[in-house]
């Protein structure tokens, strides 16, 4: 374990070669800006705009995801489209052990800009056991959304587009909440949706602990699937 965790933190290192990758560590910053200040203060200020609240937390949590969804995926991408992932192919881990190594550190920290806003948002005051479980929930959706545009592209220009695409994907269950409610499970299909309940019933006073458990379980299912996807895609 020691290992991996040392390989893990190598190749995170990977990161800080790319200019263009390390601008984006700005981006919590910005974002705790927006959701933290900005909005708590039209809230105020506007109160046409209570209801939407769960909405604005939602919104926060999974764009907490997307940091490392893009940047991962991208230096994934320079590998494959590089040929440096062939050589990944011959290395002396096991498969399933390089997928662990390059987004354990990226998941980890996705747990923990999620638990720092649910902790400083100012609408709500979770318990810390429903925060962490939220955090840990959502934050699967890193790993899975990597390694599923990874089996996909195998090139920048390709990526971008996918990147787009995932990134309204994972946003489209918020129409569930502007639907009749016989028919908001239909966006049950995505994962998200299930985290988006989650939300929902934490902040009408209840555990959300089904909904969320729900997706604890879905994500796992498509982790692994995306994991067996990329690891017969990536190397050749």
């Amino acid at each position: 374990m020691s290992r991996l965790l040392q390989l893990s933190v190598t190749d995170f290192k990977l990161i800080f070669r790319e200019p263009s990758l390390r601008a984006f560590f700005i981006l919590p910053f910005i974002l705790f800006v927006v959701f933290l200040w900005f909005f708590p203060m039209l809230v105020d200020r506007y109160d046409f705009l209570q209801p939407y609240v769960p909405l604005i937390l939602m919104v926060g949590v999974i764009e907490n995801t997307q940091l490392f969804s893009f940047i991962s995926s991208m230096v994934l991408i320079d590998e494959k489209e590089s040929n440096v992932a062939v050589n990944y192919g011959i290395v002396p881990i096991g498969p399933n052990a390089f997928v662990f190594s390059r987004l354990i550190l990226p998941y980890l920290i996705t747990v923990a800009l999620n638990l720092i806003f649910l902790a400083w948002q100012p609408f709500y005051d979770f318990p810390f056991g429903q925060e962490l479980l939220l955090s840990v929930v959502v934050s699967l959706v890193v790993p899975v959304y990597v390694l599923a545009l990874n089996a996909l592209v195998d090139n920048r220009m390709k990526g971008m587009i996918y990147i787009k695409a995932f990134n309204m994907i994972v946003l489209v269950p918020l129409a569930a909440f502007f639907v009749p409610a016989a028919y908001r499970h239909l966006f049950g299909l995505l994962p998200t949706h299930w985290i988006f309940q989650g939300i929902q019933e934490m902040t009408e006073g209840q555990s959300g602990a089904m909904y969320l458990t729900i997706g604890l379980v879905y994500l796992a299912l498509l982790l692994v699937v995306a994991t067996k996807k990329f690891l017969a895609y990536h190397f050749r």
